[in-house]
C-alpha cells in the first residue's frame, strides 16, 4: 500500500472525472478494472474518497466558489474537490495539500496549476471545516428531486438528502445456523446485522467461511415476504448479484436464479460457492424464460434511486431519461412472470426505487389487469416492519430517512400478489 495515499487519491480523482465528466456509473468503472492495479486497501480507500466527495459535492463546490474567480478544468476541479472534502472531514492539512499539489504537478496538462491548488487548499484548511458544518445537506438534482417532492413532500425529501449525505453502514444477512463474532455488529429491527465501520469486507470474521453475505436491511425483506418453503420451486427472476437467491436457497427451496448478465451471475456463483448454498443458475432474458413455479421473486430493473446513500454517483451519471423505458419493462416483466406462476402461487414484486411509478403504480395497475391477482397484506407482517410503511394498495414503502437514528435503509418498494386457484 502507498503510505502517502497518493495512489488512492489519484485513482479517486480518476473516478470523479469519469462520473462527473463522462456520465459513467462508478460500478461501470470498477467493473472495467479501473483500480485493479491498486492494493486492496488502496482500492477501498480510493472508492471511499470518491464516494464521500460525491456525497458532499454541493457543499464542496460552495466552499470552492469563494476562492476561485472561475472554475478550472474538470480534473483540477476534482483535485480541489477531493482535497476540500478531506480537509473538511478532519484530514491533516499538510498531507492533503502536499498530495494534491504533487498529483497536479505530475500531470502534463495541469502542472502549471500547482500554485492555484496550493493556495486554494491552504485557505480551505483554515476556513473550510467550520463553514462545512453550517451548509445545508446537498440537494438532489432537479430531474430527481422534483418527482420525489411531488410524491413524498419537501420535508421527507430533505430528510432523505440528510440520509444520503450520511452514507450507509454495512448490513449483512447471516446464513441460517451460522455463528460468527463480528465486533461492533448490532441487530436492526428486521433482523439484519449492521456494522457502522466495517473496513475491508473480505477480512471480516466469517466471510471466508460463508457465514454471511452483504445485503442492505431493506433488500433483505423481499425474500422474507416471499417466505420460500422447503421443496418449493422458486424463480428469482432478476437474480444477480444474488443476496435474495441465497436467502431463498437457505430455506431448502429449489431455486432457479435467472439473470441476463453473465458477468453479474459470476458474482452470484462465487457467493453460492462461498456459502455452500445451492441454486440452479440460468443465463437468459427474463421475458423469454419458460416454466411453472410455486413462487416468483421479481426484483425488476429500475432507476435504483433508493440506493443513493450507497451510490452517490447515480444522480450525476443519470438524468432520468431512462424512466419511461424502465417502467414499461417492469410492466412487461410483471405480466410475463404472472404467466409463469402456478395457480395458488405468490409473486413478490420489488424495486430499489423511490419513484411511485416503479412501485405503487405498477401494483395498482397489475391488480386491474392480471387475471386472478389479489394483494397479500398478511405477507408484510414481519418483525421490525412498521404498520405505517404499508401503502394504500397494500405494498411496503421503504425510504432512506426511515431508521434515521439507526443509520437509515435503502429505498425499496415491495408487494406480494397471490394468484387464484
Amino acid at each position: 500500500m502507498d503510505d502517502s495515499g497518493t495512489a488512492a487519491r489519484r485513482s479517486a480523482i480518476y473516478l470523479l472525472d469519469q462520473v462527473l465528466g463522462e456520465g459513467r456509473l462508478m460500478s461501470e468503472c470498477l467493473g472495467a478494472g479501473a483500480l485493479d492495479r491498486l492494493e486492496p486497501a488502496d482500492r477501498a480507500r480510493a472508492q471511499r474518497l470518491a464516494l464521500d466527495t460525491l456525497r458532499g459535492l454541493e457543499r464542496v463546490d460552495r466552499l470552492l466558489s469563494k476562492h476561485l474567480k472561475r472554475m478550472p478544468a474538470l480534473t483540477v476541479r476534482n483535485v480541489l474537490r477531493l482535497g476540500t472534502m478531506e480537509l473538511c472531514h478532519g484530514a491533516a492539512a499538510h498531507g492533503v495539500v502536499n498530495a494534491m499539489v504533487e498529483i497536479v504537478g505530475k500531470t502534463r496538462r495541469f502542472g502549471h496549476m500547482k500554485g492555484l491548488v496550493n493556495a486554494v487548499l491552504r485557505k480551505i484548511a483554515t476556513e473550510g471545516p467550520e463553514a462545512w458544518a453550517a451548509l445545508r445537506a446537498p440537494r438532489l438534482p432537479k430531474w430527481l428531486r422534483n418527482p420525489l417532492v411531488a410524491a413524498w413532500g419537501s420535508p421527507a425529501v430533505a430528510a432523505m438528502e440528510l440520509a444520503h449525505l450520511a452514507g450507509a453502514p454495512l448490513d449483512i444477512t447471516l446464513r441460517p445456523g451460522a455463528e460468527v463474532d463480528l465486533p461492533g455488529a448490532r441487530a436492526v429491527p428486521t433482523g439484519s446485522l449492521r456494522l457502522d465501520d466495517a473496513g475491508q469486507v473480505s477480512a471480516l470474521p466469517g466471510y471466508e467461511a460463508g457465514a454471511w453475505w452483504v445485503q442492505d436491511a431493506a433488500a433483505a425483506l423481499p425474500a422474507k415476504v416471499l417466505a420460500a418453503k422447503p421443496g418449493e420451486r422458486i424463480l428469482d427472476m432478476c437474480a444477480a448479484p444474488g443476496g435474495k437467491t441465497l436467502q431463498m436457497a437457505a430455506t431448502g427451496a429449489d431455486v432457479v436464479a435467472l439473470d441476463i448478465s453473465e458477468a453479474r451471475l459470476g458474482r452470484l456463483r462465487e457467493n453460492l460457492a462461498r456459502t455452500g448454498l445451492k441454486a440452479e443458475v440460468v443465463i437468459s432474458d427474463a421475458l423469454r424464460h419458460d416454466g411453472q413455479y410455486d413462487a416468483i421473486l421479481l426484483d425488476a430493473p429500475c432507476s435504483a434511486t433508493g440506493t443513493i446513500r450507497r451510490h452517490p454517483d447515480l444522480p450525476f451519471a443519470k438524468d432520468g431519461s431512462e424512466f419511461g423505458g424502465l417502467i414499461e419493462l417492469q410492466s412487461q416483466m410483471l405480466a410475463h412472470a404472472w404467466g409463469l406462476l402456478k395457480p395458488g402461487g405468490r409473486l413478490v414484486y420489488c424495486t430499489c426505487s423511490l419513484l411511485p411509478d416503479e412501485g405503487e403504480v405498477q401494483i395498482e395497475e397489475a391488480l386491474e389487469i392480471l387475471p386472478g391477482a389479489r394483494i397479500d397484506r398478511d405477507a408484510l407482517a414481519l418483525p421490525g416492519v412498521e404498520p405505517d410503511w404499508v401503502t394504500e394498495e397494500g405494498g411496503l414503502r421503504l425510504r432512506p430517512d426511515y431508521w434515521a437514528d439507526l443509520g437509515g435503509m435503502d429505498g425499496f418498494y415491495i408487494a406480494c400478489l397471490r394468484k387464484s386457484l
